[in-house]
């Protein structure tokens, strides 16, 4: 819920006054743009739409998006908003992680998207060692990462012969939007993109070319939440800032006690720690505020788990109508818990997508007994599933901070939508869950951070 009010610097002289923010969030398969009032924090306008900008590939590896097709949506979006509601004081722009594309030296797109789904980092080289393998021996690494995706297509040669720096998606359509010519990019997707030094807030550079990368397509790297430039009617753009933190941002009321679950395609938990810790195995340090960082646990798989599920059911019943079966699915499994308990559900690892550490492991099913041979116990192991991977990886952070958290929060439509899923974690958590008022949590995010970011 977003309950930060920003003001002019008109207000030391006792006159307050209200900004308009845009939110512009850049995500896997839709972009999502609101306006917030900041006197009142609430929302004056926000529309979502799917970017259908998947391109299709002969390497079933490559994960593929073009990013002009994006940028003629968001352009599109901010057109019809202006229109309706006015130009705003400012614009914030977050996006999905990890990715990465190639511009020219006027700024423009030379390749596709290469998205956090990319898999080009986990096919062997000659040597039969892979890029990710390769350059986990140099820091944070795994296949879908930007710097893994570059090496990778560095030593196939196939980056395009006018590139000359790197990018991400949100990154790239703010400086078109501001007409900047040389991209930039801020400690969050820096960070995103593997083989970053989060203390001293740079690529390991050394270590890199080292390995045999070339560094000079990365992008400078700027400190805090900073503004990149205006657009042509003169508004102020902010660089972006990564999902997850917009998310965080969006959905949290106080930063510091609370462990945030999101679940959407994918799922995260994040848990604010203001020192620097050394992280290992499936919790990830990431920046967050300028004194503060996020520990991050994610998996590939998450909601997807639970989306496959509902597409399993008509398959094996061979009826499928095109129906969907959620709210069924919830009443079976509810009514299981209720007759049987939660202890007779089906143990579920919901890895079914691998994880960052581990890209061949494979989900896995077990508990079954005659007793519990139900659908209902099935579903509610996947949602237990769900969560269980989460539970773990808070129970890490809670180790290396050696703080708990007192509130608990949930964003993505995953959680939003499913109010077992709520319950069950809730239960595990043992604290009551609140969920943030706005369903673009992302996008209020960036539109928070950039009312601040207005007002320094």
């Amino acid at each position: 819920m977003m309950t930060v009010f920003f003001y002019s610097k008109d207000h030391r002289k006792g006159r307050k006054q209200t900004m308009k923010i845009m939110g512009i969030d850049i995500g896997t398969t839709t972009v999502s743009v609101v306006m917030t009032d900041t006197e009142t924090g609430k929302l004056l306008a926000k529309e979502t739409v799917e970017h259908n900008s998947f391109l299709r590939s002969s390497k079933p590896e490559q994960k593929l998006q073009d990013p002009e097709r994006i940028y003629e949506i968001v352009r599109e979006l901010l057109i019809k908003q202006q229109k309706e509601n006015g130009l705003p004081d400012g614009i914030g722009f977050t996006g999905q992680m990890h990715g990465m594309l190639y511009v020219d030296a006027s700024g423009k797109a030379v390749s596709p998207l290469y998205t956090w789904q990319d898999g080009s980092g986990e096919i062997p080289l000659e040597n039969g060692k892979t890029c990710a393998e390769l350059l986990q021996e140099v820091g944070a690494a795994a296949s879908g990462y930007g710097v893994v995706t570059h090496f990778y297509l560095q030593k196939k040669d196939q980056i395009p012969k006018d590139a000359v720096r790197m990018t991400t998606i949100s990154d790239y359509i703010a400086m078109r939007l501001c007409e900047n010519t040389v991209p930039v990019i801020g400690l969050d997707m820096a960070a995103s993109w593997g083989c970053f030094d989060l203390q001293r807030q740079e690529f390991l550079y050394e270590a890199l070319k080292h390995a045999g990368v070339d560094t000079s397509y990365l992008p400078e790297v700027r400190k805090g939440h900073f503004l990149i430039g205006k657009t042509r009617d003169g508004v102020p753009v902010m660089g972006s800032i990564g999902d997850n933190q917009a998310s965080l941002f969006g959905s949290v009321r106080d930063l510091e006690d609370t462990v945030l679950l999101n679940v959407g395609t994918g799922s995260q938990i994040s848990f604010v720690s203001e020192e620097f810790v050394e992280c290992g195995g499936s919790v990830e340090l990431r920046p967050c505020t300028e004194s503060s960082y996020i520990l991050v646990g994610a998996s590939l798989c998450g909601g997807r788990a639970y989306a496959m599920l509902e597409q399993f059911y008509p398959e094996v019943s061979g009826t499928d109508s095109g129906a969907k079966m959620y709210s069924r699915m919830q009443e079976q499994a509810e009514d299981f818990l209720e007759k049987y308990g939660k202890e007779a559900v089906w143990k579920v690892d919901t890895a079914f997508s691998g994880t960052r550490s581990d890209p061949s492991r494979r989900g896995m099913i077990t508990g079954i007994g005659v007793e519990n041979f139900h659908p209902g116990a099935l579903t509610a192991g996947v949602i237990c599933g769900i969560l269980d991977e989460l539970h773990e990886q808070y129970e890490q952070m809670c180790k290396l901070t050696g703080k708990k958290a007192t509130r608990l929060a949930g964003s993505g439509n995953g959680i939003r939508r499913n109010p077992l899923m709520r319950k069950l974690a809730e239960e595990m958590f043992g604290m009551p869950m609140y969920v943030s008022e706005y369903e673009e949590e992302a996008a209020c995010g960036a539109a928070l951070c950039a009312g601040k970011v207005l007002t320094k």
